[in-house]
């Protein structure tokens, strides 16, 4: 009977930490389909960049249209579906429909697409991430909206907006990038 306590105890310990891996789990999901799809990362050019068109209040629109359409879906590492997503997938996502760009699918490589820009700079679309410490590569990643928002899959409510002035997320702060 003690082992069973122990085994059950381990397994829970086991599940909490996935959990807290949150999105920054290398963890790959494998399609039901056997079809082969092609993805290409987004090169910009200096001339050309992705969220020059956030100055536009259509950008900001079709962002808060996504976040209404995804709030109830929960936040599950490795989806990709409104059954659950995770950060990476989220903003995956939002880019592909938003500007037609195809960005790579973990956290830690999105986060080194386009250029860094200052805090102070942040404009409709740009991408911001978080050390979060938590999981192997302990980052987390989110899309920049407007007035110090910015929207994310997260694990304590899914698809949400959140403030980059509260305590957790400014501590947690890391950089946001413009493509």
């Amino acid at each position: 009977m003690k082992l069973t306590k122990k085994c059950a105890t381990l397994l829970s310990i086991a599940i909490f930490s996935t959990v807290l891996t949150a999105c920054s789990s290398g963890t790959s999901v494998k399609a039901k389909s056997s079809k082969t799809v092609k993805a290409s990362v987004y090169q910009p050019s200096e001339e050309s960049e992705v969220s020059d068109k956030g100055k536009s209040s259509g950008v900001v629109r079709q962002l808060e249209a996504i976040q209404r359409e995804w709030k109830n879906t929960p936040y599950r590492l490795g989806g990709t579906t409104k059954k659950g997503i995770d950060c990476s997938a989220f903003t995956q996502m939002v880019y592909r429909r938003v500007y037609g760009v195809e960005l790579p699918r973990m956290t830690v490589d999105q986060a080194k697409q386009g250029r860094q820009v200052r805090k102070s700079d942040l404009k409709a679309g740009d991408l911001v991430a978080f050390k979060t410490g938590r999981g192997p590569n302990g980052r987390h990643i989110g899309v920049y909206v407007k007035n110090g928002e910015f929207m994310h899959a997260s694990t304590r409510g899914g698809v949400i907006f959140s403030r980059l002035d509260n305590v957790y997320w400014s501590k947690a702060y890391w950089q946001a990038r413009r493509l």
